[in-house]
């Protein structure tokens, strides 16, 4: 939901550049295509681009001003516990309006910075708190909602996409060697705070940023969930796991129906998809659902129709199937890379962009499985790390994800960082204390450290390209604290998501079920060649690339040369990677 933007200023004598923040505002539009709103006072400004979810009145419009309690806020997101928050309120506070925005300014007034830890939902927040000059930049817990920051001349500048902060003016564009190391050993993936831009930076998860005048920015990191075994569930069994982990997940979908529009669900045929379409149904909902295909190449089937079928007529959902030939691949491609806010080398990054353009047509809200894998240890490197050591965890991640040992062939040799910063990293958070075992630490890890910038902001990039919001159950904060305590034996084992599948086997058709793991397919994008390889060589070829001179020439030939011949641990095509992040500064102008 929505676009957020702005800019404070350091000093209190200077004023905010309003057009600098309209610009940023304008270039979100396809996040809020429902309206747009500005508001300054002293040294900040707020932009805000709407897409209307919930309280679909004008008195939903943001950025929201409170004069009697002195506040004013820009959101992106939803509270699904808005309802509930309100009530509780509602015995010191007037409401005006029946939004969820309204109530994180009064959770402000009333419980300070401490507020964040009453929200349950998706959200990143700028709060402006007029009477003592200061301003919280927050994110949620699983960084769902996207925050991105600059510092451009004294002034801090926050947009919920980078490209918004670049149409800003003044960023610093240079590539950061740390972050291009990160995208091109993690398979596209930039952790953290860094972004392949030296000026631009990201807000982490689980954040609360304070700017004050005359003071640095203060971070608060407002929730770390342990991934131990605790003494509450030392009795419990198998089925009380189940038991528990069924219901949490029925609440996670059904906190996310929360909306003034209809809610649909990405139905990949999958488990994680199906089980989300079931959990609806026991709610009486029958939902719009959405599958996508590709055209079969070289053996490789290009849809999983048969399994979204199934589920979509066990539970009588009105479904729309969309299937693409490889004709609309290449432009579809372009369209994708121009609504990323980072690079994604992830080839199903094209198919949710061209499944979230046939959603727009039906719903502005969709359920999807996102971050199932993560929580659920649904990755074939889990089953390693199942077996290993703790103090192997960093080892076993490594060989089964990490990519550094050759970047001396990839990279020219002046881009090239002493050490393994990618590697350190994750070997820092996979040491740190709050886990027990080496699937706890990789689980976490890719949680916590790695998903937000993959999984999760391949689909917010998608889905806003097309003012449609995507809601992630598989990531409610209640659901993933549960899971984290939870013996890694019971989601490693049947190959991975053990708990998840005993789940499914009471609820959906087996076939779906019982079967191999599969992966969004996308057969012209795995195998390359015609249209959309011309496109990639065009990019890796052009002046822009050689002037930038960040790859090896001789590297680049080679890619080119065999195009389906070099695949990266996590069987990722390095054309693919390279083309897109170097297609992506291209249509930056960076």
């Amino acid at each position: 939901m929505c676009g957020i933007a702005g800019e404070v200023v350091t000093g209190r004598s200077d004023r905010p550049d309003l057009d600098a923040v309209e610009r940023m505002t304008r270039t979100m539009w396809s996040r809020g295509p429902d309206g747009a709103g500005h508001w300054s006072e002293g040294r900040v400004a707020l932009g805000h681009r709407r897409l209307s979810i919930i309280d679909l009145s004008d008195t939903g419009s943001q950025p929201m001003v409170d004069d009697d309690l002195g506040l004013a806020v820009a959101f992106n997101g939803c509270v699904y516990n808005y309802r509930e928050l309100r009530a509780e309120l509602s015995d010191r506070y007037r409401f005006t309006s029946t939004s969820d925005t309204e109530v994180v300014l009064k959770a402000y007034d009333r419980w300070g910075d401490r507020f964040v830890e009453h929200l349950v939902g998706m959200f990143a927040i700028a709060l402006v708190d007029r009477r003592r000059d200061r301003v919280l930049l927050v994110r949620d817990r699983l960084g769902i909602k996207p925050l991105y920051v600059a510092e451009v001349a004294g002034r801090t500048r926050f947009a919920s996409t980078l490209p918004a902060l670049l149409a800003g003016g003044g960023v610093d564009t240079g590539l950061d060697p740390v972050g291009l190391h990160h995208y091109l050993t993690w398979h596209s993936i930039v952790p953290g705070e860094r972004t392949v831009l030296r000026g631009v930076r990201k807000v982490p998860p689980a954040t609360v940023r304070v700017l004050e005048p005359g003071r640095a920015p203060r971070d608060h990191v407002y929730w770390r969930p342990s991934y131990t075994r605790r003494p509450e569930h030392a009795g419990w069994t198998g089925q009380d796991w189940r038991d528990a982990v069924r219901e949490a997940l029925r609440t996670a979908v059904r906190r996310r129906t929360v909306s003034d529009v209809e809610v649909g669900v990405l139905l990949s045929g999958g488990l994680d998809s199906s089980l989300l379409v079931a959990l609806l149904a026991e709610e009486g909902h029958r939902p719009s659902t959405f599958s996508i295909g590709f055209t079969d190449r070289d053996g490789v089937e290009g849809d999983e129709f048969t399994y979204s079928d199934a589920v979509a007529h066990k539970f009588g959902t009105d479904h729309h199937q969309l299937r693409v030939d490889d004709a609309e691949l290449a432009p579809a491609v372009e369209q994708a890379v121009a609504s990323m806010s980072e690079p994604l080398g992830t080839h199903d990054v094209t198919a949710f962009h061209l499944v979230c353009r046939e959603v727009s047509r039906h719903v502005k809200v969709v359920q999807s499985g996102q971050g199932a894998d993560e929580v659920f240890a649904g990755y074939r490197y889990h089953q390693p790390a199942a077996g290993a050591p703790r103090d192997r965890a960093a080892e076993v991640f490594r060989d089964a994800f990490h990519d550094h040992d050759d970047l001396a062939h990839v990279l020219a040799p002046e881009w090239l960082v002493p050490g393994d910063p990618s590697g350190e990293l994750v070997a820092r958070h996979l040491g740190a204390p709050g886990a027990d075992t080496a699937l706890d630490a990789v689980l976490r890890t890719d949680t916590h450290l790695l998903m937000p910038d993959d999984p999760v902001k391949r689909v917010d990039n998608m889905a806003m390209a097309w003012g449609v919001e995507a809601r992630v159950p598989f990531l409610d904060q209640d659901l993933v604290e549960l899971v984290a305590a939870c013996p890694p034996e019971l989601k490693s084992g049947q190959g991975g998501k053990s708990v998840l599948k005993d789940i499914g086997r009471e609820l959906l058709p087996p076939e779906v079920v019982d079967r191999p793991k599969g992966y969004f397919p996308v057969p012209a994008l795995t195998r390359l060649d015609g249209t959309v390889l011309d496109l990639l060589e065009g990019a890796l070829r052009s002046p822009a690339a050689r002037q930038r001179g960040v790859l090896r020439r001789d590297y680049v030939d080679a890619l080119l040369a065999d195009p389906n011949g070099r695949f990266t641990k996590a069987h990722g095509n390095e054309l693919w990677h390279v083309g897109v992040l170097e297609m992506w500064l291209q249509r930056l102008g960076v």
